[in-house]
């Protein structure tokens, strides 16, 4: 073993408490070594990961996310390959990897190093540098892919204006990026004032609060409003969205942070007004899929805000942006730079 092989990562470790059959869950930053990683083709040295709501829940030991501790979250990564038994990629290849199980089971994007089959990475495309790879990132490809379903679905900006919710975080604030510079008219709903002025910029044209959204929440329809919609939030939230699509609208849906549920859904909006559920998972996306996805947001995609919605963190700001995302507090696009790292 060499000092080359050595890394800093974030490491949660599940701890017994005293007296009590809970598990609590620490975050610190340690010293590893490659042995401690995974099998896998491909050693990847990262230069940036973003920071996003599932590595926060897997931060906290959430069994949905993580079962496997010790653990190292960050869900995305870019930086270059040391080493590929695989034979795809050579020495100092440019990567990215987002999805499959990165962050979640297998140690991510929050140490310096990881170790990944070589069937989870694309090429990172020149036009992008690796902040921006990572502005961008699992949030931004899930925004994509919504944003690709809807217009595979017919919605176009003649038919009237755009809703996207949970619109201040990192796929709600790629989403409205995408959609206005694609020339939609788009309406934002978010519960953060601070977020207002971000948005705007974005090319929002109308803020939604949330109070509005829940208005008639028992009727099984509401007025058409909107022609389509990106939904990051779940629950009750997401089929009060539903019930006020135009005729053949579609919303893309993506999240849950309301919840899984839709208590009050019912089959009326779908058989009386045509519209389309759309799901989006962009864990498991074929890689072709991925790569097609990856070169329209480095070229004609490319958001035209993505400075304004990215704040870049050091290593040791990592805890703190993690509470921060499971407060609400946080907007847009929050980027990992190991550069930042304070050397042991």
């Amino acid at each position: 073993m060499t000092s080359d092989d050595n890394f800093q990562a974030w490491v949660v470790r599940e701890e017994s408490r005293p007296g009590s059959e809970n598990k609590q869950f620490l975050l610190n930053i340690e010293t590893r070594q490659l042995d401690d990683l995974p099998a896998g083709d491909v050693v990847v040295r990262v230069s940036h990961s973003s920071v996003n709501y599932k590595d926060a829940l897997s931060a906290q030991g959430n069994p949905g996310v993580t079962r496997v501790f010790p653990h190292t979250p960050g869900i995305d990564a870019v930086g270059i390959v040391v080493s590929d038994s695989s034979g795809k990629f050579n020495t100092g290849d440019e990567v990215i990897v987002t999805g499959y199980d990165l962050g979640m089971n297998t140690p991510g994007g929050f140490g310096e190093k990881i170790r990944v089959p070589a069937s989870w990475l694309v090429r990172k495309p020149e036009a992008l540098s690796p902040l921006q790879a990572m502005a961008i990132g699992t949030a931004g490809l899930t925004a994509a892919w919504c944003v690709e379903k809807l217009l595979h679905n017919g919605v176009k900006p003649a038919q009237g204006p755009v809703l996207v919710t949970g619109a201040s975080g990192g796929v709600g604030s790629v989403a409205v990026n995408l959609l206005a510079d694609l020339g939609f008219e788009v309406h934002a709903m978010s519960g953060s004032e601070a977020a207002q002025s971000m948005l705007k910029a974005l090319g929002v044209s109308q803020i939604v609060s949330r109070e509005h959204l829940q208005e008639g929440l028992k009727k099984p329809m509401l007025k058409e409003t909107w022609a389509g919609a990106v939904d990051c939030v779940g629950g009750d939230t997401l089929f009060q969205v539903v019930k006020s699509l135009k005729y053949g609208g579609s919303v893309a849906c993506c999240g849950l942070v309301a919840g899984p549920a839709m208590a009050n859904a019912t089959v009326f909006p779908f058989i009386l007004r045509g519209v389309n559920l759309l799901g989006v998972d962009s864990v498991n996306v074929p890689l072709d899929e991925k790569n097609a996805l990856w070169g329209k947001l480095a070229a004609e995609w490319h958001p035209s805000g993505l400075n304004k919605l990215t704040h870049v963190i050091g290593p040791a700001e990592v805890p703190g942006t993690l509470q921060s995302i499971l407060k609400g507090e946080t907007l847009g696009r929050y980027v990992l730079d190991w550069s930042q790292a304070e050397k042991p």
